[in-house]
């Protein structure tokens, strides 16, 4: 019997890895088709290229959205700071931001896997496992290659609680300064980032409260000074752009339809994620993995359902439900758990360990795997697609488990193709060949076609509806048809700019790149100029 059940186990973690690995290499081939590409993929990627541009020439980019070119960023430096000395050596380009994000989803991936086998064990099987188990995500695969911030916020967030969660107690001070440091990077990479300050801070005033205290004074103070010194350098801009700007309408439907689907597609984790939680909470003391999941998770979710938010916003409680599931069955695995002898009769033995759990651990990897499945249909995917039944349910010739029914969860993870850069390329082409500056809602045209980048449509967009922006100017140059073009894809720019160009520009021409169709707009005949 014990002979029998170690081998299934074997076989079953074999079914596993082979699973979350071919879930790992499309995540890889869709970083490798993605990070080259010269256009926005995801909209707002040429913004955080123009931020990083900023950067690289000294300049802030919290500015005067009243005044030409009506730019502004609404996210915290340090991303953007982090990719700035590439643009002098290459200069602006979405390659290197792309690569950065990637490389610190294989950074959250690494913190997860060690954390699981340090404080899980050391079952390096499971560890690997679990690290893998971060990056088979739906949530993660669609932000882990873009040149956006959020992937490298929770790439700090997760250093930040695996390095707490044993310096802390040890009275460790250089780990405890370490991580501390590294959740305040973490929050001026991105705000959210704030939730998993205020889960550390909690456990460690659970722990030890006047520590806790003299520890959180040094952090809240460092961070402060911070934002002073950045809203005095802006003149006050980064408080409008940064928090004014990020306060947003709620859509509860939104967020609970990503609750939900969050569960559908990550129960396999969740379930002993939970379980481990349960046993903290009554037969032991809660870790720091257990607060920071419940704070992530709730504030996490409910924030998923602003407006501009989406299924990235439960990344970092994805991270820390891997570590929890990974610590839960690792214990289980090695038989590390105390269980009275009546349950153990019940459950049977092999070696220490009650057989159903060797075979249990396994397969609910294998069954997170199948359950979080996406892939190309066609090309080379074409003949696993048929050998496995699947068939595309999103974008022509992708398959996402998730499908694209849930508002909020994002339209991407399908693979670019030469025929969205040479759209991409006709479309920058039309910008060169205008002698007018041109009012467009990617930023990559206009990077390509060597022209200013003027406004950003959603920040513009937040800002009005906060009553902190008017956009006369803007209006006035539209209605004067000082654009040669206008490019829209979502139509993001505030009723009042989108009523003034609808006066005043006409269609001219549609082109499809990436699955969307970019509305090409010139000024009306006998508009004034």
């Amino acid at each position: 019997m014990s002979i029998i059940v170690r081998r299934l186990h074997r076989g079953l973690m074999l079914a596993a890895s082979l699973a979350l690995l071919s879930s790992f290499l499309v995540y890889l081939l869709y970083a490798i088709n993605l990070i080259p590409f010269p256009f926005d993929y995801d909209q707002g990627e040429g913004f955080e290229l123009q931020d990083t541009v900023l950067f690289s020439q000294g300049q802030l980019p919290y500015r005067d959205t009243e005044v030409y070119p009506f730019y502004s960023s609404n996210y915290p430096p340090l991303y953007h700071m982090l990719a700035a000395p590439l643009v002098w050596i290459f200069g602006p380009a979405y390659w290197y931001g792309r690569m950065l994000s990637f490389l610190a989803s294989l950074a959250s991936a690494c913190a997860i896997g060690y954390a699981v086998y340090r404080d899980g064990h050391r079952h390096l099987w499971l560890a690997a496992l679990s690290g893998l188990a971060f990056l088979a995500s739906n949530f993660v695969y669609h932000i882990g290659p873009l040149f956006r911030q959020h992937t490298l916020m929770v790439a700090l967030e997760t250093a930040a609680i695996v390095i707490l969660a044993r310096a802390f107690p040890q009275r460790d001070q250089r780990g405890i300064a370490c991580g501390l440091l590294l959740l305040i990077c973490a929050g001026y990479t991105k705000q959210l980032a704030a939730i998993t300050a205020v889960a550390a801070l909690a456990w460690m005033f659970l722990r030890q409260p006047r520590a806790a205290l003299r520890w959180a004074v040094g952090f809240i103070g460092l961070g402060a000074l911070i934002f002073l010194w950045l809203n005095l350098a802006s003149d006050g801009h980064w408080w409008t752009q940064a928090i004014v700007a990020n306060v947003n309408q709620f859509h509860p439907f939104q967020a609970f339809g990503l609750f939900v689907l969050w569960f559908q597609l990550h129960g396999f984790l969740l379930v002993p994620a939970g379980l481990l939680m349960f046993y903290e909470t009554y037969f032991d003391r809660l870790s720091i993995y257990a607060i920071w999941f419940f704070f992530a998770a709730l504030f996490g979710g409910i924030a998923s359902g602003t407006w501009g938010a989406g299924d990235s916003y439960f990344t970092t409680s994805i991270a820390a439900a891997c570590i929890l599931s990974g610590i839960c069955l690792s214990r289980s695995v090695k038989g590390a758990w105390r269980s009275p002898p009546w349950l153990q009769r019940v459950l049977g033995q092999v070696d220490g360990v009650a057989w159903p759990i060797l075979l249990l651990a396994p397969l609910l990897y294998f069954g997170y795997a199948r359950a979080t499945l996406k892939m190309p249909t066609q090309g080379a995917f074409a003949p696993l697609a048929n050998l496995l039944r699947v068939e595309p349910n999103t974008r022509e010739s992708f398959y996402d488990s998730a499908s694209y029914d849930v508002p909020g969860y994002a339209n991407i993870g399908f693979f670019v193709s030469e025929e969205d850069e040479a759209a991409g390329r006709r479309i920058a082409d039309l910008i060169t060949q205008s002698d007018r500056p041109v009012l467009s809602e990617d930023a990559g045209f206009a990077f390509a076609a060597g022209r200013d980048i003027v406004s950003n449509p959603t920040q513009l967009r937040n800002l009005y509806l906060a009553g902190s922006f008017r956009g006369d100017r803007l209006i006035e140059m539209i209605e004067t048809t000082q654009f040669g073009l206008v490019i829209l894809r979502a139509q993001f720019y505030p009723t009042p700019v989108l009523e003034a160009i609808g006066r005043t520009y006409e269609r001219w021409q549609t082109i499809r790149m990436n699955r969307f169709d970019y509305l090409i707009l010139r000024p009306k005949s006998g508009a004034t100029e």
